[in-house]
Parts: C-alpha cells; sequence; structure tokens
C-alpha cells in the first residue's frame, strides 16, 4: 500500500494546521503560568487543610490560615495575568485600524462634502454667466 494522494504524489505525514489564535505575548504568558501555579498550590494546601480538620490534627490550624493567605496571593496573581494583559494590549497590542462602519460613514460625508462643492461651482457658474446682474434679458 502507497502513500499517495490521488494525483500520484506522495502524501506528507506532516500537515500544517493554522492556530486558530495568536501565541499570548511573553510577559502575560508568565503572569499566566505564575497563577496556574500559584493556584494549584493553593488549592492543594486547601484540600490538605480540610482533610486535617477531618481528622482532628493539630496541624489543621495553622494549615487553614496558611490557605487563607494562600487563596489573597492566588487572587492577586489572577487579576497580575488580567492587568499584564491589559497593560501590554495598550502598550504595545492595539492596532488602530478603522472598522468598516467608520470607513463607510466617512466615505458618506466625502460623497456630501463633494455634492455641496459641486452644487458651489454651479452655482457660481451660473453668477458668473449672468452679467448684468443676474437679469435674464435685456430687452
Amino acid at each position: 500500500m502507497s502513500m499517495t494522494d490521488g494525483s500520484g504524489a506522495p502524501r506528507s505525514i506532516w500537515v500544517e494546521q493554522p492556530v486558530g489564535r495568536r501565541r499570548m505575548p511573553e510577559p502575560v504568558r508568565i503572569a499566566a503560568v505564575r497563577a496556574v501555579i500559584v493556584t494549584a498550590v493553593t488549592v492543594t494546601q486547601a484540600v490538605t487543610a480540610f482533610l486535617f480538620s477531618v481528622t482532628g490534627s493539630w496541624l489543621a490550624f495553622p494549615l487553614v490560615l496558611s490557605s487563607v493567605g494562600s487563596t489573597v496571593v492566588a487572587t492577586w496573581a489572577v487579576l497580575d495575568v488580567w492587568v499584564t494583559r491589559q497593560v501590554w494590549n495598550q502598550r504595545y497590542g492595539v492596532v488602530s485600524v478603522p472598522s468598516s462602519t467608520a470607513r463607510q460613514l466617512r466615505r458618506e460625508r466625502r460623497q456630501t462634502r463633494r455634492a455641496a462643492r459641486a452644487a458651489a461651482r454651479v452655482a457660481a457658474r451660473i453668477r458668473r454667466r449672468g452679467g448684468a446682474g443676474g437679469r435674464l434679458s435685456q430687452a
């Protein structure tokens, strides 16, 4: 059995597929990885604190206190991803491309101005042709 497409040419095993979304910027990716790690540690710590509490271990109280602190740190880490992303977009990521709506409005305004200028030229030409104060006939 040969690996060919319909035309007889060999078919490639590796096929490049376009990516759906662009890669995150480096600072945002670093913040996201940090947030995932901190959140994973916090969840693990909370589960451990719960199990220690159920068993009545003396370690439960210090672990619950540190879980509360870890929750604050995890919340900060997740917010840091959002803030870092916003800052990056404001500095580097926003490309000002006029939307089709804005383009259409500008086109309509241009056409209106052109029509007004053309009407003004026609009116000026009529005034110049009149010559004798705008009278149609001198009879």
